[in-house]
């Protein structure tokens, strides 16, 4: 082989090898390319469906919503977690410290991830020494707990690449001390509290701002392992934990060698404390407006969302409100009895007091419950004819009319009602029936002017549940709650402007955004000349009727109006009552049987003994020191139709034609004519012992039912009275009663 030939050789055996390198090389360099773009496409995968991170809400965890009352005291919160968010200078110095020393030492120089703590964890992880803490940042951690908590338990290269992406995009979003904020606010301390205000409560009964170092440090040290480092059960765990946090601030340099070596000496000051959110301070009212929420919220976002909530509730109101419904109920000796208060403020409609019952909770063994009575349904009695006067009124009846309020009226072959102890009123007018609340008078009324126009006019007074067709219901048969019939009241005592009954007077989100403003909605349902003659009218039920105890308790000087109301068999016991300020509606039952009777002091309960001292004592305070004022006028007057134009199915038409004289009947009161009032009755064996007379020929006292003992029941009734004794009053041709008197 030639000269030429061997070189020939080697040039290419050298050329080969230059090609198989380069080759090799290039491969390489492909299969990087490839594998780089593949990853490119997993992870792009990983990212394409990850939450909404760039709302400041997406990292805003569960916060509770707070309810106020009107004068700003925090009345109860409604919550997921048991948290309560505070800002960064809330809190001490110590836990800012002490959280990055031992959390992420490099949290004000990384951008969201830390390459320096992944590798030292990863050191760790091979040679031990798990001291050394994690390679997860602060602002990991946070996303981990808001953005991806779908996702926190996820041990997958997803999640972290996942986690790891919006951590990056969050530190070009948030300062670091925002950051740190929402985290502080954010992690899980144990014993059920979230954030480090919650924390401090529970376990030091103290603020974030006021922990000490020892303090401090334990928190510190606690969201590692929530469980494991609890100090109320591993109290040496929790201690060797809080002496690490104390070592990362030695080193950081955040202590003295002096302050470490004296807090380790120390023991953990532990004095447990509660963050009382789920305790209501009126947990009837709050229900309520829980109930009112929901109708605008959903229940996720009343437990987690931090709203703020303000109402209308005055507390100087409710406590009065809430005493005299506790001790009126207390001194009758049932348990099985309770009553029920809802006052509204007649310039605005709002509630400024409102009482369920007397013994809220679960157990139901120690007679508690969660039912509020005050929103509760039940027979109003004679309460309703107020509703019945107006619609009358409105249809152009004089409060003159004449009506025999014979003590019985057959209505149909098998409905008769009676007054209360078939007592004869006679022949008496409209106004005077109101008075005594005669039960023959006002079916006929409604039956003249027709139901419809009492259910009409019940809705207009804001009266939401239906009302019985039947003739019946002018007694006051159908269903109502004592918040309807206070917003009814409201209405006639506003002059027939009509307002919704406010509880809520503002919303504020997390963020402190108005989300709902109450504005005033007044509307004139029904004609002020109406409202303004029905408020006379009721006025003399207080001054001459069935409620003429009322005084004994309201002492301001304020004019009072209002109507009785006793449902069958003593079931249900009301005063719906106003003044130009305020309007109650009191009710007094058995809340676990709507039809037992009522029994107070070991006797039949009347009115006179429950609803009218309960509204009368609540009144008196909650009107303490207010200047007189008066009911409102009209600038017109009714249109009344003529007297004799009206038809009444028990009454003869002579009475209402001009020239007709009144005749004096005996109607069972002492008295004759038109100038009698009744009293309710007291035990069938006893006359009444009250002050204005009680009883008459035909029984032992008032009341306005057909039931042999008394009350306002629309039942037939057997005998003519309970009594028999003729009075037991000392002024008995005058009307009124004491304690014991019944109502009509």
């Amino acid at each position: 082989m030639g000269i030429r030939t061997r070189r020939a050789h080697a040039h290419s055996k050298t050329h080969f090898v230059g090609f198989g390198l380069a080759g090799l090389l290039g491969f390489i360099a492909l299969l990087c390319v490839t594998l780089a773009l593949s990853l490119g496409a997993v992870v792009s995968s990983w990212l394409e469906d990850l939450p909404d991170y760039t709302s400041a809400d997406a990292f805003l965890v569960a916060e509770p919503t707070r309810v106020y009352d009107a004068d700003g005291n925090e009345i109860v919160a409604y919550y997921l977690q048991n948290r309560r968010s505070i800002t960064l200078d809330q809190v001490s110095e110590y836990v800012i410290k002490g959280t990055i020393d031992t959390e992420d030492k490099r949290f004000y120089q990384h951008s969201g991830v830390d390459p320096e703590g992944i590798m030292r964890a990863a050191v760790g992880q091979v040679f031990g020494g798990g001291e050394q803490g994690g390679g997860s940042t602060i602002t990991q951690q946070l996303v981990r707990w808001t953005v991806l908590s779908d996702e926190q338990f996820e041990n997958t290269l997803r999640r972290k690449v996942r986690e790891a992406y919006i951590a990056i995009q969050m530190e070009k979003t948030y300062t670091k001390d925002q950051i740190l904020n929402m985290y502080l606010n954010t992690i899980f301390y144990g014993n059920g509290a979230y954030g480090i205000e919650a924390a401090a409560i529970t376990y030091f009964n103290k603020s974030a701002a006021d922990l000490t170092l020892n303090e401090a440090a334990t928190l510190v040290g606690i969201p590692n392992s929530p469980t494991y480092y609890d100090p109320f059960v591993n109290y040496e765990n929790c201690k060797s934990r809080r002496n690490l946090v104390l070592s990362r601030m030695l080193e950081a340099g955040d202590i003295t060698q002096e302050e470490y070596d004296a807090t380790c000496a120390e023991e953990i000051p532990l004095n447990p404390g509660q963050l009382t959110d789920s305790d209501s301070t009126y947990p009837f009212f709050t229900d309520y407006v829980r109930n009112l929420l929901l109708q605008d919220f959903s229940s996720d976002t009343i437990a987690q969302g931090g709203l703020r909530v303000y109402t209308t509730i005055q507390p100087a109101k409710q406590a009065a409100a809430e005493q005299a419904c506790s001790d009126r109920i207390a001194a009758g000796g049932n348990p099985d009895i309770a009553a029920a208060l809802v006052s509204i403020d007649n310039s605005n409609g709002h509630i400024v007091a409102m009482v369920g019952g007397q013994n809220y909770g679960n157990d139901t063994s120690a007679g508690q419950s969660t039912v509020n009575l005050a929103t509760s349904k039940s027979q109003t009695g004679s309460s309703f004819k107020a509703i019945v006067l107006m619609a009358a009124l409105e249809q152009g009846m004089s409060p003159d009319v004449r009506i025999n309020c014979q003590a019985t009226l057959q209505v149909t072959p098998t409905w008769a009602p009676s007054n209360i102890n078939h007592i004869n009123y006679g022949v008496i007018t409209l106004q005077r029936a109101t008075a005594v609340s005669s039960n023959t008078g006002y079916v006929q009324v409604a039956e003249a002017i027709g139901m419809d126009k009492v259910a009409d006019m019940a809705a207009r007074l804001g009266i939401d549940n239906s009302i019985d067709s039947g003739l019946a219901a002018s007694l006051g048969t159908s269903e109502l709650t004592p918040l309807e019939m206070c917003e009814a009241f409201s209405t006639i005592a506003n002059a027939g402007v009509h307002r919704n009954p406010v509880a809520i007077t503002k919303i504020e989100d997390r963020n402190g955004n108005v989300v709902y403003e109450h504005t005033d909605d007044p509307e004139q349902a029904v004609d002020s000349a109406v409202a303004v003659e029905a408020t006379k009218i009721l006025e003399t039920v207080v001054t001459e009727g069935s409620a003429s105890t009322l005084r004994s308790y309201f002492r301001c000087n304020q004019p009072v109006a209002g109507k009785t109301g006793t449902a069958d068999n003593y079931s249900n016991l009301w005063f719906c009552g106003f003044t130009p300020q305020l309007t109650t509606a009191v009710w007094v039952g058995n809340p676990h049987s709507g039809t037992a009777r009522v029994y107070y002091g070991g006797t039949k309960g009347t009115t006179a003994t429950t609803a009218v001292p309960i509204w009368g004592n609540y009144m008196n305070a909650a009107l303490q020191g207010v200047g007189r004022a008066e009911f409102p006028t009209s600038d017109h007057e009714i249109e009344y139709k003529p007297n004799e134009s009206w038809t009444f199915l028990g009454t003869s038409s002579s009475v209402n034609t001009q020239g007709w004289s009144d005749q004096p009947v005996d109607d069972g009161s002492g008295t004759q004519g038109q100038t009698t009032t009744t009293q309710e009755p007291t035990t069938p064996t006893a006359p009444s012992t009250g002050d204005d007379g009680g009883g008459g020929n035909t029984g032992g006292g008032g009341g306005e039912t057909t039931d042999p003992d008394g009350g306002e029941t629309t039942d037939p009734g057997t005998n003519p009275g309970g009594g028999t004794n003729p009075g037991g009053g000392t002024n008995p041709g005058d009307g009124g009663g004491g304690e014991t008197g019944d109502d009509q």
